[in-house]
């Protein structure tokens, strides 16, 4: 699989998180882990151009299997570099932005399902506009293809729990690019538990989410 660089996470999806603040809803659920980055580096700024999450869900029929896949953008967000590596990052998604990219030849049923993802079923956007997820650990990868394993706290609709990405890191000439392995959220934990009749199929729990980052060196 080609490797990109920015995230999220998400996502991921985008793709995760620390509480949403800004005057947004608290978090109504804590299992996070504790913060144990710093933040005594230089300041890199998220990019937020050309910084996403990508996700993709899935519906199970019993004779087939469908998906869906799109995009969040980030709302903002920092990360700290310390001796030329990364130390720590908060990043805020803006659930409002979710677009489903694999609809954009059908407007109707693209507004149709965003609609339905953005409502009380799914992520309640109205009420949770953003999500979020902060790093607590940063660990140098020894094996694979992932140079970093990044630890850290995921907020959605007011949850926080521990999600922990794979992901390839580099820190060059004041830009910070983080992509994550595609990993799978289970959408429950955050309090998303909509499903379908069963004659209409099953939507799956996981929702596969990648995070791709781009900070810039604050001047």
């Amino acid at each position: 699989m080609k490797r990109k660089l920015l995230i999220p996470f998400a996502a991921s999806l985008m793709l995760a998180v620390a509480a949403v603040s800004c005057g947004k809803d608290k978090p109504v659920t804590s299992e996070a882990d504790q913060v144990t980055t710093t933040r005594h580096g230089s300041v890199f700024v998220l990019d937020t151009l050309n910084s996403k999450t990508e996700w993709k869900g899935f519906k199970v029929f019993k004779t087939d299997n469908t998906s869906h896949f799109g995009t969040l953008k980030f709302e903002g967000g920092d990360v700290t570099v310390k001796d030329g590596a990364l130390e720590s990052g908060k990043f805020v998604i803006d659930m409002t932005t979710l677009e489903v990219v694999d609809l954009k030849d059908d407007a109707e049923n693209k507004a149709k399902l965003e609609g339905h993802l953005k409502s009380g079923d799914f992520f309640e956007t109205e009420r949770f506009p953003a999500a979020s997820y902060e790093i607590t650990k940063v660990t140098q990868a020894t094996a694979g293809d992932y140079n970093t394993v990044l630890d850290g706290n995921l907020t959605i609709k007011g949850i926080t729990k521990p999600v922990q990405f794979n992901a390839n890191v580099s820190v060059n000439n004041g830009e910070v690019s983080i992509a994550t392995e595609p990993k799978d959220i289970n959408r429950e934990d955050f309090g998303v538990k909509f499903q379908l009749p069963v004659q209409n199929g099953l939507i799956k729990e996981e929702v596969n989410v990648q995070v791709y980052i781009k900070a810039m060196e604050q001047k």
